[in-house]
């Protein structure tokens, strides 16, 4: 399938352009980034994370000034609601910063303060009553055996488990998980006045709901941030070295600093400008893509993480298709000049970057919007991945394996695949530039 028949647009011709947005981009990006950071979640600033679900609007306000009265005035209460899901509406985060020296025991005691704070600010009272809205079906399923209010005796059999099911289904799924009285549950197969009896004696309800929470120390924080940071230039590194080698047939490997060559750093530059290029092209995606998060404020969780290093995996492919075509290209168009030899392996490349940037662009932009808020993060560092990434392959690659060519005088091949010293197709095939 193919979008264009014999395209032959002069994408060297407006390399300049290219460059010029790619500076734009990276200059907003630093400036938001000196200006107001990043933004890191839990995973790596360390703290408590506390997701809340409301039975009505929760007062924020109020809740965001009880947590300043109880030494909690640097924390961050986001509203989370999901357009996808009705029952997120009145969902929020308290996002928790633990400082340097803090121990891990302070992060429950961070915990209780927030729950303590929300009933002050809802006006209710902390009961001595487990909360219905968190009880297990296990744990309720005991509890009604022993309890027997359908007056069952030794014939209850699995009757009570089935009860207990139908009970923590219908207040997770027809009440959002969380249920404000017990009358609410009269609907429910199998439950009667002496059932609703029983867990009223039991149980407790509140207006609120803990649905998660998770700490990370700081110190844990600190570690996964390093490793992070390792982790993505380990990842660059290593393309280098395998792109370099690639494109250079194998050359790379038998050039030494003891050759005969006079300008043995060059020589090794020659062989690896590709690796190089594609490099230096992955790291301005990964640049511009942290300074959309800088300017959109998404927190850099471990998630974003993987779909930075998906983003370096993807645009490392996608640059590398069109080199190959390039590398090909060299030996079928010797009396081209380069930039037209790259031109045309772009266009030659374009219907396929189009079909596959097309499609992994439609799948993440899906779950950008459909996902929920705990991808959204990730979905944002893809969709905006993958459009950098496919624009950086012909904006900034190719221009740079263009501009060493032409810096070094070459007007053909640049790291082709190697050809026996000495030989008429060697002094007809390679360039001044690998000559050198």
């Amino acid at each position: 399938m193919e979008f264009f028949h014999a395209p032959n647009f002069d994408w060297m011709g407006k390399a300049k352009y290219f460059i010029t947005l790619s500076l734009v981009l990276l200059a907003v990006g630093f400036a938001s980034e000196l200006k107001q950071g990043l933004t890191y979640g839990i995973d790596f600033r360390g703290g408590t994370e506390i997701t809340i679900r409301f039975a009505k609007a929760p007062p924020i306000n109020e809740l965001r000034g009880a947590l300043g009265q109880a030494g909690m005035a640097s924390s961050t209460i986001t509203a989370i609601s999901d357009p996808a899901d009705p029952r997120s509406k009145n969902d929020i985060m308290i996002a928790i910063g633990e400082k340097k020296n803090a121990e891990a025991g302070n992060l429950d005691t961070d915990r209780q303060t927030v729950i303590t704070a929300l009933y002050r600010v809802l006006g209710e009272t902390p009961s001595d009553k487990p909360d219905f809205n968190t009880v297990t079906s296990t744990d309720l399923a005991a509890y009604l055996t022993q309890k027997d209010p359908l007056i069952l005796g030794a014939s209850a059999g699995n009757r009570y488990n089935q009860l207990a099911s139908a009970l923590i289904s219908a207040r997770d799924s027809d009440h959002g998980g969380i249920v404000t009285d017990f009358s609410e549950l009269d609907n429910v197969p199998g439950v009667t006045p002496a059932v609703i009896s029983a867990l009223s004696s039991q149980y407790s309800l509140t207006g609120f709901v803990i649905r998660d929470a998770q700490t990370v120390g700081p110190t844990v924080g600190s570690q996964l941030r390093t490793q992070a940071i390792d982790a993505t230039l380990y990842a660059l590194a290593g393309m280098l070295v395998y792109v370099a080698i690639r494109f250079s047939g194998g050359g790379l490997l038998r050039l030494n600093v003891a050759g005969k060559h006079p300008f043995f750093l060059w020589k090794w530059i020659d062989y690896g400008i590709f690796g190089l290029a594609a490099v230096i092209a992955v790291f301005h995606d990964v640049l511009i893509t942290l300074g959309f998060f800088s300017l959109t404020h998404y927190e850099i969780s471990l998630t974003v993480i993987a779909a930075l290093l998906t983003l370096v995996g993807y645009s490392m492919n996608d640059t590398i298709v069109i080199f190959d075509r390039v590398r090909e290209n060299l030996r079928l168009m010797r009396r081209e000049s380069f930039p037209e030899i790259v031109n045309k392996s772009i266009n030659q490349t374009l219907s396929r970057t189009i079909l596959t940037s097309g499609l992994t662009f439609l799948t993440v932009a899906v779950l950008y919007f459909l996902g929920g808020p705990v991808l959204r993060a990730f979905s944002f560092a893809m969709v905006v991945g993958v459009v950098v990434g496919t624009y950086s392959s012909f904006g900034i690659a190719a221009p740079i394996v263009v501009a060493w060519n032409k810096f070094r005088g070459g007007g053909g091949e640049v790291a082709a695949a190697p050809i026996r010293a000495g030989s008429a197709a060697e002094k007809q095939r390679v360039p001044a530039v690998a000559r050198r």
